[in-house]
């Protein structure tokens, strides 16, 4: 199910994808990437272009749906989590809002289905 959900977000575009630690951060752009399993290594991007990420399916316990009211907007992502609670990637829909900073609601609705269709919260 992990490589299922990761693949429906890779369909939608402007959905950031994050990696973060303490001392560096990885963004990438969902537009246009592929994705593919083999073994236990879940790969979205081209391996040979300019970046990828490598994901341990093993290591990713809890996917969920997080909307997250702050000061002038809210945000919208579906974050990864390990055993230990430690988010492990970060996909987050972008471009929700327009100029005048009015909710952009096709890609709430987009949000929406996928959080119906799988749940708020998902165990792998």
């Amino acid at each position: 199910m992990l490589l299922d959900i990761l693949s429906d977000l890779l369909k939608i575009d402007d959905v950031l994808l994050i990696i973060k630690n303490n001392v560096a951060v990885s963004e990438i752009r969902s537009n246009s990437l592929h994705i593919k399993q083999k073994e236990i290594w879940i790969t979205i991007g081209d391996h040979d272009g300019p970046a990828h990420i490598h994901i341990n399916s093993e290591l990713i316990r809890i996917a969920e749906f997080i909307v997250e009211e702050k000061p002038n907007r809210t945000s919208f992502s579906v974050q990864f989590f390990d055993q230990n609670g430690e988010r492990i990637l970060g996909a987050f829909f972008t471009k929700m809002y327009d100029h005048a900073n009015n909710l952009n609601f096709e890609r709430k609705k987009m949000y929406e289905k996928l959080c119906k269709k799988y749940g708020l919260k998902i165990q792998f």
